[in-house]
């Protein structure tokens, strides 16, 4: 845990008793601080309360009280109105930060120098927040991995000089972070999404860039620069003095880190040099990961991380669980579960990734089902459509895609290993990436995967997948 000082005598309100806001309560209650603990539902106030803490509707409390609110990052901070806490604050002069913030100013306090390492991003920053804390680890790092990605921040172990905190930032923790300050800060890239939190994908793109545009004066902001956003963020950061990594799996850049032929590649004046080699390991396939592995390569080497170390720490990868995650084989069929794979452009990255797809689909639909996958719809031999979307998604296939409705996962998982087995493909892969949330017949992407990969590790003569190439 790390105890948090900074408001040692003092009085601050918690608002949103999850994982992190729980673990606000008792770094703050460890570094001297009072503690009075909200949130609308009555089962998360009655666990507070069982810890020890302080618990009350903020709604009637004097915040003139407060020194701050800590508050969740799934309350709306500015759209699509601020939440009720929020306006309470405000109006009492009381700062509204988040569980980041607390250890930022711990860091700043006790250890300014410990590598802190933060990630944000659209797309990919779990995979590479867990590629760069694996990295350092094989380097010999001791390594603190937590923030979006999973676990709180503040129930890590704290900041000290050679310890490596890697951390996966999201757009509402960023702007609950005011003094972001990391020794690397990683912008991967930037899409529209998450609009109803943000008003407009300008706002979007102006709070992920704050990422990677706080660096400390010495450290290093890496940025994917593949799309437009991204590239004006790197030329804005640069021309404000700070040191910036370019990134691209698009194009050779002039002076930074790409990708070619499976090969990434440092460039400086004009001359180039291999970083490391990606071809071939399964848990980094396809363009996207390739984007993945280039930034926490990046991120690697400004930490000061020894080539042959990064190759083996890119070697092992194990990858994440239920993105792209192989799990069993079968001769010459290979089994992925990509549960996360949850809309259309999500699993859009599977599909690219492979060649010869049975693919399992469906559950419940979003907003435009799966008509922009129609690119790959070539790649498919054929697909197996479960709940709610069954439908929609056969009528989206028509003719174009051999198909059925298998309704249950048990029932696409037995065709489809059937299906791939009989048809003599040199790699055949049964794919898992739905398009689609899961809360038809699973309450969420974890248990939809766990279930598609207890189904295929039971089938006959299925190995799990054990090893990376």
């Amino acid at each position: 845990m790390v105890p948090v000082t900074s408001f040692a005598g003092k009085t601050v309100a918690v608002f949103g008793l999850g994982g992190s806001g729980l673990a606000s309560c008792h770094a703050l209650k460890a570094g001297g601080a009072e503690v009075v603990a909200g949130d609308d539902g009555a089962e998360r106030l009655a666990e507070a309360a069982k810890a020890g803490f302080i618990t009350a509707d903020l709604r009637t409390v004097d915040w003139s009280r407060f020194a701050a609110l800590i508050l969740t990052p799934g309350a709306p901070l500015t759209h699509p109105a601020p939440h009720w806490s929020v306006m309470m604050a405000r109006q009492a002069g009381v700062e509204v930060i988040g569980d980041i913030e607390l250890f930022c100013r711990e860091r700043q306090r006790y250890a300014p120098d410990a590598p802190f390492v933060a990630i944000t991003g659209t797309n990919g920053k779990s995979t590479t927040t867990a590629l760069i804390a694996h990295l350092m680890k094989v380097a010999g790092y001791d390594t603190q991995m937590g923030g979006n990605i999973g676990t709180a921040i503040l129930s890590l172990e704290g900041p000290r000089k050679g310890r490596v905190h890697v951390i996966e930032m999201s757009s509402y923790q960023i702007d609950l972070t005011p003094s972001l300050d990391p020794t690397v800060g990683i912008l991967i890239n930037v899409s529209e999404d998450h609009i109803d939190r943000h008003g407009t994908v300008e706002h979007y793109a102006a709070v992920k860039e704050r990422l990677v545009a706080g660096v400390q004066s010495q450290g290093t902001a890496i940025i994917g620069v593949d799309d437009i956003w991204c590239r004006a963020a790197a030329d804005r950061i640069e021309q404000a003095g700070k040191r910036v990594v370019r990134i691209s799996v698009k194009n050779p850049v002039p002076d930074g880190i790409y990708v070619d032929h499976e090969t990434i590649w440092r460039a400086s004046g004009g001359a180039r040099s291999e970083v490391a080699r990606i071809g071939g390991i399964g848990s980094l396939r396809g363009l996207h990961n390739a984007q993945n592995a280039a930034c926490a390569s990046a991120a690697a080497l400004a930490l000061g991380v020894a080539a042959d170390d990064l190759q083996k720490g890119l070697r092992s990868f194990p990858g994440l669980a239920h993105r792209m995650e192989q799990v069993g084989r079968r001769d010459h069929v290979l089994f992925v579960n990509d549960s996360k794979g949850t809309n259309a452009d999500a699993a859009a990255h599977a599909l690219s990734s492979f060649a010869d797809i049975f693919w399992i689909a469906g559950g419940k639909p979003k907003a435009g089902g799966i008509a922009g996958l129609t690119d790959y719809f070539p790649r498919i031999r054929k697909a197996y459509l479960i709940g709610e979307a069954a439908g929609e998604f056969a009528g989206t296939l028509g003719a174009s895609v051999p198909h059925e409705i298998s309704q249950t996962l048990d029932v696409a998982v037995e065709h489809a290993a059937r299906d791939a087995q009989a048809s003599g493909l040199q790699e055949a892969v049964v794919l898992l990436s739905p398009a689609c949330a899961s809360f038809d017949q699973y309450r969420n992407f974890e248990i939809r995967g766990t279930k598609f990969r207890d189904l295929v590790q039971a089938l006959p003569g299925v190995k799990p997948v054990t090893s990376i190439a």
